[in-house]
């Protein structure tokens, strides 16, 4: 069954100015349900961090910011959000929530998270909308509690993952995948295991070529137990963000490239929506919706 993490958390703890691109929270599953793709058992409403599973990868002088409300302005400013109670309580529930989605694609073949991909996040501070880093936090828990031994992250955003370049910096049982725009957010970038850039303008054609000649190397040599995959649709022409040139059916390509090796080599693979920042959001949500279409395709089809 594919397992989904979504709770009502992830849209309404965020003040009022921001909820506008945070709609898709919530439009994704009412499509996917109105469609049939999916029924309400496929969703599961993840629990939040506890103390210690923040500390295995953030720094305790950042959680008691965090907690006790007490980062500066300065600080603040390059979350991008007011920062309140209610958004640190949002952010533990999405980043538990992909370290769950890890354990059910471990018994499943995949599962998803509605919301994730805080990549942008360093250990000691926050940035780019992102308050915790997920993928980090779950790749550590997973391999602290012995449920993995290689992570490979596959980073599809169409900006660097800086945050999770920093954190696992020294940490060779996690290979770090970005390929994003190379004259976009973050101007400074951190270094990955494999950083690929892309000129503006990018197109379905080289992207997917691009794609195609790295990630089966990758599954091969870095011989993962378990991919986290974000599959973020800020790549897309309509992107207001984004600067490269993909059509919804090369972003729906990409996707179910990325999903079939993962299913071929059979390794689960957890996958975070990332950013996704077109003028219309029908642009968005119907760009994410094809990412849950082609799991529950490709995984639990008969055919497949």
């Amino acid at each position: 069954m594919l397992k989904i993490a979504y709770s009502e958390i992830f849209r309404y703890s965020v003040p009022e100015k921001h909820r506008f691109p945070m709609q898709k929270y919530t439009m994704i599953p009412e499509r996917l349900l109105a469609e049939g793709i999916i029924s309400e058992a496929n969703f599961f409403a993840p629990s939040q961090l506890t103390e210690d599973e923040i500390l295995t990868t953030h720094t305790v002088d950042y959680w008691h910011k965090l907690k006790t409300q007490t980062l500066t302005t300065r600080e603040a400013r390059p979350i991008g959000f007011e920062m309140t109670p209610a958004l640190v309580e949002r952010g533990r529930h999405i980043a538990h929530a992909t370290y769950e989605c890890a354990l059910y694609a471990q018994q499943y073949g995949v599962a998803m998270n509605v919301a994730g991909g805080t990549h942008h996040s360093f250990a000691d501070h926050g940035e780019g909308f992102c308050v915790f880093n997920d993928v980090c936090i779950a790749s550590n828990l997973l391999l602290a509690r012995g449920q993995a031994q290689k992570v490979l992250v596959v980073d599809l955003d169409v900006h660097q993952g800086n945050g999770n370049a920093s954190i696992m910096e020294d940490e060779p049982r996690v290979f770090i995948f970005s390929m994003h725009g190379a004259k976009n957010y973050p101007f400074r970038k951190q270094v990955s295991d494999l950083d690929i850039e892309l000129a503006n303008d990018t197109g379905d054609e080289e992207y997917l070529r691009i794609l195609a000649e790295t990630l089966p190397r990758l599954i091969t040599e870095v011989a993962p137990d378990i991919i986290f995959y974000q599959s973020a649709v800020d790549v897309l022409a309509t992107d207001k963000l984004g600067k490269l040139a993909l059509t919804q059916e090369g972003c729906k390509a990409r996707d179910e490239y990325v999903l079939r090796q993962a299913k071929e080599a059979n390794i689960p693979v957890a996958i975070v929506m990332g950013g996704g920042y077109s003028e219309n959001i029908e642009d968005v949500v119907e760009a994410h919706c094809n990412t849950f279409r082609l799991a529950q395709q490709i995984f639990f089809a008969k055919s497949n």
